[in-house]
């Protein structure tokens, strides 16, 4: 069984549709939070997602798009962009978003958007934060996002050990506790604008870490044309 992980699409559809199109035939898509804010088409991406039996759960651009208090924690930028968002959404993207638990578990895999610790919230990209994270979560490992970078944490044996995944990289997934972020999908911070995401093998246990590039001039000039914050537009070309 092939499964595609996606997190922080923040309503990306030209990045998505990338995704889908390079990970080819998959059995399952999971998705990690973040569906939208940012990107101009939060509608059409829950769609596609929809469309593809995608499960996964809330973060916290989703919560702020449903009204929640989440808004108050934003930059002026992300502000702007949600409260766009929250305009622009239909009823039916609403009450998709509003069924998301914040966390969900999959046979050997917790999904969470930005810890087991605080699904919402807490960013794992610091040592002792992934290491605090690895005993508070009861599967075997776990899916993560919200930092819009790809990475893994590791407990070898009681001692950390952290990987920087590049595209095409793969992990081994045995017995030792493992924290896995696929990346961004519509924003990614890397210093790469590609898309990221991960390809999880469950009959051979591995999960890969791969790239789709996408047509980012066409996103941003959607973006531009809805208004939205030029800095957001500007970031989408230099991945960061």
């Amino acid at each position: 069984m092939r499964v595609l992980i996606v997190s922080d699409v923040h309503a990306n559809l030209r990045a998505l549709d990338a995704v889908l199109e390079a990970a080819g035939s998959v059995d399952a898509v999971w998705h990690l939070g973040d569906v939208v804010g940012y990107g101009p088409d939060p509608d059409a991406v829950v769609d596609r997602l929809r469309s593809r039996g995608a499960v996964g759960v809330r973060g916290n651009h989703d919560a702020a798009a449903l009204g929640g208090r989440e808004i108050e924690q934003f930059n002026a930028y992300a502000r702007r962009a949600m409260e766009w968002t929250r305009d622009a959404i239909r009823e039916e993207t609403r009450a998709w978003l509003a069924d998301l638990p914040e966390r969900l578990m999959i046979g050997q895999f917790t999904l969470v958007h930005g810890s087991p610790r605080d699904p919402i919230w807490e960013y794992i990209s610091s040592g002792p934060v992934a290491r605090a994270n690895l005993s508070a979560f009861e599967t075997a490992y776990c899916l993560h996002g919200h930092t819009h970078v790809p990475a893994a944490f590791r407990d070898d044996d009681g001692r950390l050990t952290s990987i920087a995944p590049a595209g095409g990289s793969s992990l081994v997934l045995d017995s030792r506790r493992v924290l896995l972020n696929p990346g961004s999908v519509g924003q990614p911070r890397d210093g790469i604008a590609t898309a990221s995401y991960l390809v999880l093998d469950l009959e051979r246990r591995e999960t890969r870490w791969r790239r789709a590039a996408y047509d980012i001039g066409a996103t941003q000039a959607a973006m531009t044309a809805l208004g939205l914050p030029p800095p957001l537009v500007a970031r989408l070309k230099h991945g960061v």
